[in-house]
């Protein structure tokens, strides 16, 4: 009786005199047998039950907790009244881990995931940094490891340049140059804030890790060529990733003038410089909606593109290149930072239309792949990454909200949590994108990098092209601009009217 007292006495003590949130671990294995004691120092978890694939370990007791098979698991959650699973399977490829999100699919359980155990033996994580189940876990690829010759080629003990370089993209293409050494790495935004958080995460970063790499933050727009120029003769500059564009569909569409300044004068007023200060390497970020564009934003692109394959071709002092990718996950103006918003506000969740497709990467990815697509880079080549399988975005929706414990409301279940609202498609948005316009597609070094040939402009047509834009712009004459975009190799073909909204309020 003593012994039994001061043992319950223990156990309540160690368990905060209250069972917390009733907790499954699916996982049994090395992850989630050392999870238990440090749930267990905690008051907040009570687990529950061990759920597992193997079935040698089904019906083993670990701690005191049973482990069932994973064909239990609603009658687990029903039975204990579960609100929350975690996925102790940190080391997990992201495609079984999909695996398993779609067995929990249903379950009226939010879903989280636990840090690395190295991470939590050597202190750089504690239980408390339980997170939510991320889409960006489920939709992104397991990484290609780079090829160490592409990935260094334009970067190690070199002086690089990133325009937009505090931005999604340009933002992780810094942090990846950075983990190869470069001499120097000039950082070029327009935006103070942008500027100043990228700068000084860097600059903790070298700190942290004694890197040998100079940095430099340099406040810029990148339509002002001469300085451009004074900024890479200053530094010597040797490679350019340019990454500053305006990407917001709707927003260049109400902003067209803008869009077209930034975009395509800016790309050339950085070529130019390039060309002025000899940079030896000068890549090019492009997007997906580049291919037969149905809004400004993706022909601005198409036409950047089409400057540098004309500058290619006019001249051999820059080599230029241009990488092509889809949307990347998180970054802003991603469907993915907006619907776990909505989610957390209670919803509705706004979807622009039930059948619209789009193609996803993480930025991590797509930074990495750029970098090696530019080394491959002879003049002049447009290269495109495989962007994987694309996705649904009413099926994201769905998955981002049952991964959130939570149900779908709609006319079949009243009851529900988040309701998901169609908006309509605005201006200019496609249902599904493209990544390549020519037929004559090849394969490269890397299994996710491909190369294509496209149509081109002879640079005395594009010359005199760019001037007739340039004048269209000065006068805000948004018809005339319209007419250019239209006769340009670009493949354009709008789905809507002029939507300028300085032209639209003068017009009216």
């Amino acid at each position: 009786m003593i012994t039994g007292s001061r043992l319950t006495l223990r156990m309540l003590i160690n368990r905060g005199l209250t069972l917390g949130t009733k907790i499954i671990i699916y996982g049994a294995g090395a992850s989630g047998r050392q999870l238990l004691p440090a749930l267990s120092q905690a008051s907040e978890y009570y687990p529950v039950a061990f759920v597992d694939d193997n079935p040698r370990l089904q019906g083993t007791v670990m701690h005191g907790v049973t482990v069932y098979s994973p064909k239990k698991m609603a009658w687990l959650v029903e039975k204990y009244e579960v609100k929350k699973i975690l996925l102790a399977m940190p080391s997990a490829s992201r495609a079984r881990k999909n695996e398993v999100i779609k067995q929990l699919e249903g379950l009226p359980c939010e879903v989280l995931s636990i840090p690395g155990m190295v991470d939590l033996v050597e202190g750089k994580a504690s239980i408390d940094t339980l997170r939510k189940v991320s889409i960006t876990d489920l939709l992104g690829r397991d990484p290609v490891d780079p090829v160490p010759e592409l990935i260094a080629r334009n970067i190690r003990d070199k002086s690089v340049m990133v325009t937009g370089a505090g931005g999604s993209i340009g933002s992780e293409l810094c942090r990846q140059i950075l983990r190869n050494a470069p001499q120097t790495l000039v950082l070029y935004e327009v935006s103070e804030y942008s500027l100043y958080a990228i700068e000084r995460e860097l600059a903790e970063i070298i700190r942290s890790h004694n890197l040998p790499t100079s940095l430099y933050p340099i406040l810029g727009n990148v339509q002002d060529q001469e300085h451009l120029e004074r900024v890479l003769r200053s530094f010597k500059t040797e490679t350019i990733y340019h990454a500053a564009a305006y990407k917001h569909v709707p927003l260049v569409e109400y902003n067209v003038t803008d869009g077209v300044r930034n975009n395509v004068f800016g790309t050339l007023a950085c070529a130019q410089a390039a060309i002025a200060c000899n940079v030896p390497k000068f890549v090019l970020i492009s997007t997906d909606k580049a291919v037969r564009p149905t809004n400004t934003m993706g022909a601005t692109k198409r036409l950047a593109e089409l400057v540098l394959q004309g500058l290619s071709s006019s001249q051999n002092t820059t080599c230029f290149s241009m990488v092509r990718f889809g949307n990347v996950l998180g970054s802003s103006g991603s469907v993915v930072p907006l619907f776990e918003k909505q989610i957390s506000a209670g919803g509705p969740i706004t979807l622009t239309h039930p059948d619209i497709i789009r193609y996803f990467m993480t930025i991590p990815e797509a930074a990495q792949l750029v970098i090696q697509a530019g080394a491959m880079g002879s003049g002049g080549d447009v290269f495109v990454l495989d962007m994987g399988e694309p996705v649904k975005i009413l099926d994201l929706a769905h998955r981002m909200v049952t991964l959130s414990g939570l149900k779908l409301r709609d006319s079949e279940h009243p009851t529900g949590d988040i309701e998901i609202k169609t908006t309509g498609l605005r201006p200019g948005e496609k249902l599904f994108e493209e990544l390549l316009i020519g037929e004559n597609v090849m394969n490269t070094l890397h299994p996710r990098i491909l190369t294509a040939n496209e149509v081109m402009m002879p640079w005395s047509e594009l010359t005199e092209f760019l001037q007739h834009l340039n004048e269209a712009c000065s006068r805000f004459d948004q018809q005339r601009i319209r007419e250019l975009l239209l006769s340009a190799p670009t493949g354009f073909t709008p789905t809507d009217q002029i939507c300028d909204v300085m032209w639209v309020k003068s017009n009216s």
